[in-house]
């Protein structure tokens, strides 16, 4: 029995039979004649020294030795062409494909596009509004903008801002509740979105036993997404304990203020993520250079919050 693989042709042939479990219709996808792909597919018998099919009337199916080599085959298919879109994108300066969670994509990237769109007309962006876990050597994917407290092996990754939570809310509440004291009583917005940090925790008990206010609220409109728990506080729905990227750009603005000037620390961060070695492309510099002068425009408001942690507490 020989260890040489058998040709790419006749690989390919047995791929699409064994993913439409029909030589006619792998034929069709192939652009070659049915005689012709049941040919590659003898051939590959032949080499292997065993059936991989068994042929049926009107139908075939997968011999034991078939249903071992298929996964395999469908895997090494997929890495190559994965390996392909990769070596195309590398020559392709004029695009850049970015994938972030929806609620950065709606309060962080979109307000904020104008401006890389002017300083950089040369680039095409395209984004992916998505949590899902990306394969960046993989995926059509340049840059990933990821949240959480995680390491990430194997990939170029750029710390953000640092990422707090503080009370935020408009500025005609801000009147009606002039203490952290007086939020006791107001209309409080819960955003269950970053519930799964847990340590340090970042929900409002955590946030008034950081001020040493003895309350645990638990009624109040609750958000699975981020973005629409700010919406709900920037028309005067309550008072949302916002996320730091979430909402720097609407306190600059004047459309929400905290006016506390105390936060908590969330122990974690966005961290921007592309694949080693693809960092200094033009269009993936291009972009992070202008997210961190974007973040230095609004550091202000960090460097005059309090920041707690609440680990201990």
């Amino acid at each position: 029995m020989s260890n040489r693989l058998p040709p790419l042709t006749a690989m390919r042939a047995f791929d699409a039979a064994a993913r439409h479990m029909s030589f006619a219709k792998a034929a069709e996808e192939l652009s070659v004649t049915p005689a012709a792909l049941s040919f590659q597919i003898k051939s590959l018998e032949e080499h292997l020294g065993a059936p991989v099919f068994r042929r049926l009337n009107r139908a075939v199916e997968l011999t034991e030795a078939g249903a071992a080599l298929a996964p395999a085959v469908a895997d090494g298919f997929a890495s190559l062409a994965a390996g392909w879109r990769s070596a195309q994108r590398l020559q392709d300066e004029q695009t850049l494909t970015v994938t972030a969670g929806p609620a950065f994509t709606a309060k962080w990237l979109a307000p904020r596009l104008y401006e890389f769109a002017q300083a950089h007309p040369e680039i095409e962006l395209r984004f992916s509004a998505s949590l899902k876990k990306v394969d960046l050597t993989r995926d059509a994917v340049d840059v990933a903008i990821r949240f959480g407290a995680e390491d990430d092996p194997d990939v170029f990754s750029l710390p953000l801002a640092e990422e707090w939570v503080a009370p935020v809310m408009t500025p005609t509440l801000a009147e009606k509740y002039p203490t952290a004291e007086s939020l006791t009583e107001a209309p409080l917005i819960f955003d269950d979105s970053i519930s799964f940090l847990r340590d340090p925790p970042c929900d409002w008990s955590a946030w008034f036993h950081a001020m040493d206010i003895d309350f645990a609220p638990v009624h109040g409109p609750r958000f699975s997404q981020a973005d629409h728990a700010v919406d709900a506080a920037l028309a005067g729905v309550g008072v949302v304990l916002g996320r730091r990227a979430l909402v720097v750009k609407d306190i600059d603005e004047g459309r929400l203020v905290s006016p506390y000037g105390t936060a908590i620390s969330t122990g974690a961060r966005f961290r921007f993520l592309c694949p080693e070695g693809t960092e200094n492309r033009p269009q993936v510099k291009a972009f992070r250079d202008w997210m961190l002068a974007e973040i230095d425009k609004t550091t202000y408001i960090t460097d005059t919050m309090k920041i707690l942690d609440t680990v201990g507490h």
